[in-house]
């Protein structure tokens, strides 16, 4: 059978394993972790409302009933367009070679720096599950070690969050960190007012939430401030260490800076010897040059009515789809699908408890019904029914009593070998 590569088990890879299932093809889905990762609500984990098990599912038990599927942990350094392989490193340091009839990308992307990558020490983003829970644990012990500082200085600094990057991201991380301090945390100390935390949401342009309407941005913004967060909009932050950071003219004393801006593509154009960035892809997901390579998700670049497609799953799991029929076209001798459209159902930003925003070509809305809207999408697109029910309940009880799933502080320095 021919043999289909697939290099990423995200929202796209996944949709693509899933379609070529009912194909003649055997399947190798190549990641670097064992598991899909449901990123959309990362920043719940960082904020100790869901635990990582409810949003992370293995690969190889989401795709147990593949039975031509094959999963490799394993990370890419490289592939050899020439020969048709893929070159890996396992865990171990192995390295091997893995040859495909058709190769399909869908790596992602990874933190950007905007070219000042010193920032990441002090600042650290969210990407991967190790990401949240480093955040979390930093939150956490923030209001722990507020509890028992002395002096009065590094104690408004510890409870200080600032959050570089207006976005999705930044703006569900401001909401989830004021709800988790003024409600969640309200009761549970005695020397420190969790309420008094300070929340201090920057974004370098003249609005949050960019990709939305002028008028969902300001919905937004009004919304944050009412729940104690400071918005400062066409500021740039100029350093960052571990002190604080400087946004405009004004230095914001710190510990506890997030980065929640800029993305960048993963090396996969450098893979097809191509230069650095996102692919440009034809009209059928494939690489230039390359009919039996295809690109998709983050790391593709696509224009459709002028503009580059956004970096949402919809658009990764729809190109993931449609790669499958492209080659499912091919291996029958059929005529191929016509080129790949993207049918928008809509971007959604959600901003604590009872508000989100939404917005498709014909309806745009914000408050309780586009956060019940939210809730719902999200929780259909978790990847095991365990994974949706127990999401559910968590969200239920939480909405009820305020509390979170998962306070847990866990420092791998704390344990020891026996």
């Amino acid at each position: 059978m021919p043999h289909v590569v697939i290099v990423g088990g995200g929202f796209g890879g996944l949709a693509a394993a899933r379609a070529l299932r009912s194909l003649p093809v055997r399947i190798t889905l190549i990641d670097k972790t064992n598991h899909h990762l449901f990123q959309p609500l990362l920043y719940q984990v960082a904020t100790a409302m869901l635990m990582p098990g409810q949003i992370a599912a293995p690969i190889r038990q989401v795709l147990r009933h593949h039975r031509r599927t094959t999963v490799l942990l394993g990370e890419v350094t490289g592939v050899d367009t020439r020969n048709h392989a893929v070159e890996i490193r396992t865990g171990e340091g192995r390295e091997e070679r893995v040859s495909y009839d058709f190769l399909v990308l869908a790596t992602g992307v990874q933190h950007s720096y905007f070219g000042k990558d010193e920032y990441a020490r002090h600042a650290p983003g969210m990407k991967t599950m190790a990401d949240a829970t480093m955040v979390r644990n930093r939150i956490l012990s923030a209001f722990e070690e507020a509890e028992g500082e002395t002096d009065e200085a590094r104690r408004r600094a510890g409870l200080t969050f600032v959050l570089v990057g207006g976005g999705p991201t930044g703006v569900e991380m401001a909401g989830a960190i004021a709800e988790l301090s003024r409600l969640s945390m309200r009761e549970d100390f005695r020397r420190i007012n969790p309420q008094e935390t300070r929340i201090v949401l920057v974004e370098a342009g003249p609005r949050l939430l960019p990709p939305f309407h002028p008028s969902l941005s300001e919905s937004t913004a009004r919304h944050l401030r009412g729940m104690g967060v400071e918005v400062m909009t066409g500021k740039l932050v100029s350093s960052i260490d571990e002190n604080g950071c400087r946004v405009g003219d004004e230095w914001i004393a710190s510990r506890n800076v997030i980065w929640t801006a800029g993305v960048a593509a993963s090396p996969a154009a450098e893979w097809l010897g191509l230069s650095k960035g996102k692919v440009r892809v034809r009209f059928d997901l494939s690489a230039p040059g390359r009919p039996e390579i295809f690109v998709i998700g983050d790391v593709a670049y696509y224009e459709q009515d002028g503009r580059p497609l956004p970096g949402v799953a919809q658009v990764a799991m729809q190109m993931g789809r449609h790669v499958a029929r492209v080659i499912q076209a091919r291996l029958l001798n059929n005529a191929p699908p016509p080129p790949f459209h993207y049918t928008d159902k809509g971007n959604m930003a959600v901003v604590g408890r009872d508000f989100a925003v939404f917005e498709n070509r014909r309806f745009k809305f914000s408050g309780r019904a586009a956060w019940l809207v939210w809730s719902m999408i999200h929780i259909l697109f978790l990847a095991l029914p365990n994974m949706r029910l127990t999401v559910f309940w968590q969200w239920v009880w939480s909405y009820f009593t305020e509390q979170r799933g998962s306070r847990i502080i866990v420092d791998p320095r704390n344990y020891s070998n026996p």
